[in-house]
């Protein structure tokens, strides 16, 4: 199983200088991609509930600090040489369907084939709102436009036409240098999500501690795949096809912490060895690659997690 470092687009990584020496400091210790985040604006007044923490409160609500996830990636291709860069997730509805095909085959020409797409039809309808999308029919424009992404990035004259996204004729190049185009990671954990994995995407990418699917141990993260997989056979698709990728989304320590009904210690979370045991496992149920939010409060601090985490874990194992 592979690495991927998450990072959202404040704090510690809202510098040039703190991204790139993050960045940096990832691939040295052999983490094998950057997951970037991705909020334009944050509205001052909202009601949408976060998915993905008791109660829904969104914890930068006040701060509304963000720099543009695509721009972002685009940078640190730049300044990196092997790592991997993975949208986490993009939300698709934030974007003009044609302009989003054409920044994400932009990066993977650039970056020589280092982007993985990340995608998903967001939580927040106040922002989408604000960009110019709209909530009732996220899920219908992700899919359009994914498929539309795919046409573009596949056919000499491209065309599509759905209900939401319609092109006739369209000269599109430079195509993205993977073939047949970057990996698809479908982001989310409700019904559509996981249709939406199953129809268009490479892979599912679910977040472990979801209120929708709570997938925050390896035994229940087994029995969400399972259900995934016999949806996958029902429409049709073989389910070895479908890849499994992890978020893990809980305050990382290096020490032990219970998940939120108290029964488990988090993942990795504890020694360095309980780490390595955590990635074992999830390795059985079939997840190639996790994306850790390792946390630190200053550059030094999360420099020291980084390099740490790939001394006593990644090259341990």
């Amino acid at each position: 199983m592979k690495f991927g470092l998450s990072t959202v687009t404040r704090g510690v990584f809202s510098t040039a200088d703190n991204y790139t020496a993050i960045g940096k400091a990832a691939e040295k210790a052999g983490f094998d991609f950057l997951a970037v985040s991705d909020h334009l604006v944050v509205p001052g007044q909202f009601k949408s509930e976060y998915p993905y923490v008791p109660g829904g409160a969104f914890m930068v609500a006040q701060e509304g600090h963000c720099l543009d996830q695509l721009s972002t990636i685009a940078y640190l291709a730049g300044v990196t040489t092997k790592l991997r860069f993975l949208t986490s997730v993009m939300v698709v509805p934030h974007r003009q369907h044609m302009l989003t095909a054409k920044m994400l085959a932009t990066i993977d020409v650039l970056s020589k084939g280092r982007l993985i797409v990340g995608a998903g039809a967001g939580w927040m309808k106040e922002e989408m709102e604000l960009l110019g999308g709209t909530f009732a029919t996220r899920g219908r424009y992700t899919d359009e436009t994914l498929a539309a992404c795919i046409e573009l990035w596949t056919k000499d004259r491209a065309s599509y036409n759905g209900e939401l996204v319609k092109f006739t004729d369209v000269v599109f190049e430079p195509k993205p240098l993977q073939k047949p185009y970057p990996p698809l990671w479908i982001g989310g954990e409700s019904k559509g999500a996981i249709n939406r994995a199953i129809t268009i995407g490479t892979t599912w990418y679910p977040g472990n501690n979801s209120q929708t699917m709570p997938l925050d141990t390896p035994a229940r993260l087994a029995a969400g795949y399972a259900v995934v997989k016999r949806r996958a056979a029902a429409a049709k698709r073989d389910p070895a096809t479908l890849g499994l990728t992890l978020l893990v989304q809980d305050v990382f320590e290096w020490k032990e912490l219970k998940i939120h009904d108290g029964s488990a210690r988090r993942l990795f979370n504890g020694t360095s060895a309980q780490m390595r045991e955590d990635a074992d496992a999830l390795a059985q149920v079939g997840v190639s690659h996790a994306a850790l939010r390792l946390g630190g409060a200053t550059l030094a601090e999360t420099l020291e997690r980084i390099e740490r985490f790939g001394a006593e874990v990644i090259a341990k194992r």
